[in-house]
């Protein structure tokens, strides 16, 4: 049995200024649900939140402090569910204080530099990292990864994605591309960004709009279209002879296109079009702790989410060099934050 802690409760929902998502139960529920988890501390630096979601969760011990409950604990697992500036330092110095593994939220973190930092650190301490990109056990996004590789749709040549931000939201559709593409590595990446007002999500900020085109080593293309406007469908899977589409709005949670096929066919789908349901949250966890048995990859792994991050950076970075970038990618930065403070793009531009 692995003990586990969460660092990061969050205001509870009903409190002023709470974001209502409450990423962190959604952790206390994948623990809860897996035989091998123990959920037995958790941390936030207001007090009052910690002793909330205890009581929430029947956990029996709660800590201001994350370095004391890691120790006093001596705690197998964490799950870093703080907002994103705070990724990179927590995930490096629990890393030192004896965890086996860490889960954290996504986006990684700020700059490309720190995402790279987290990963490098775990690795030269043995700790297994993972990053939240939890809907790689949704049963939507698995069945159509099935329709897609069963020859249904003939050979597959294009991913669409359409979602708000690149940053925040786009990661989890990047990350679907590499998913429905067997992980199969990006090689370039040429993309323009547009940031005409403040637009800040858990302590970062974000462009307004974005075009991003991601070409695999495989020949397979991706496309992702972000903003606040998109009303389609979440993500699309093109082939030679169909096409397969992702939660669309006001419609199915999957339907395609085949040959032999008349018309949209639309599979039973039990989830409907939630990612964030118990069932997905409990796979995810009860998949990094076989891995952690095992010595395996798991599907999370750091490796997995820093070439979603890689793709991110490389968009922003296209946007500031104004031309395509070939992987990998050499910066330490964000060349979106950059771009901001320099008054290139923003609010400020022109002033």
């Amino acid at each position: 049995m692995y003990k586990v802690g969460i660092i990061g409760c969050g205001r509870p929902s009903n409190y002023e200024g709470s974001t209502g998502h409450g990423i962190a139960h959604h952790h206390a529920v994948g623990y809860k649900g897996c035989n091998d988890t123990k959920l037995v501390a958790v941390a936030d630096i207001v007090r009052e939140n910690a002793k909330a979601f205890a009581s929430q969760h029947d956990v029996p011990r709660i800590y201001e402090s994350y370095q004391e409950m890691i120790v006093r604990e001596k705690l197998d697992m964490v799950s870093v569910c703080l907002w994103i500036p705070l990724h990179a330092p927590v995930v490096k110095e629990a890393a030192t204080l004896g965890v086996k593994a860490i889960h954290c939220e996504k986006p990684m973190a700020p700059t490309y530099g720190e995402a790279k930092s987290m990963v490098e650190t775990c690795n030269r301490s043995g700790v297994q990292l993972t990053f939240n990109h939890q809907r790689r056990f949704g049963e939507v996004f698995r069945k159509a990864k099935e329709i897609a590789h069963s020859g249904a749709i003939g050979q597959i040549h294009r991913f669409e994605g359409y979602c708000s931000n690149i940053f925040d939201w786009g990661t989890h559709w990047i990350d679907m591309m590499f998913f429905y593409n067997n992980d199969e590595p990006a090689s370039w990446v040429i993309a323009q960004i547009n940031s005409q007002t403040e637009n800040k999500l858990f302590g970062v900020d974000m462009e307004n709009q974005a075009i991003c085109r991601i070409q695999f080593n495989n020949g397979v293309t991706g496309l992702l279209d972000t903003g606040i406007d998109k009303r389609t469908c979440a993500l699309r899977i093109m082939g030679s002879d169909g096409l397969i589409e992702v939660t669309v709005p006001d419609g199915p949670a999957l339907r395609f296109l085949a040959k032999g096929y008349r018309g949209w066919q639309e599979p039973e789908i039990r989830e409907l079009k939630s990612q964030h349901m118990p069932i997905v949250f409990t796979s995810a966890i009860t998949d990094l702790v076989d891995a952690l048995k095992t010595g395996r990859e798991p599907e999370l792994s750091s490796r997995k989410a820093l070439q979603a991050t890689e793709v991110i950076f490389s968009a922003y970075e296209s946007s500031r060099r104004r031309s395509r970038v070939d992987l990998p990618l050499d910066i330490e930065d964000s060349p979106f934050l950059d771009m901001l403070e320099r008054g290139m793009i923003g609010p400020r531009k022109g002033k």
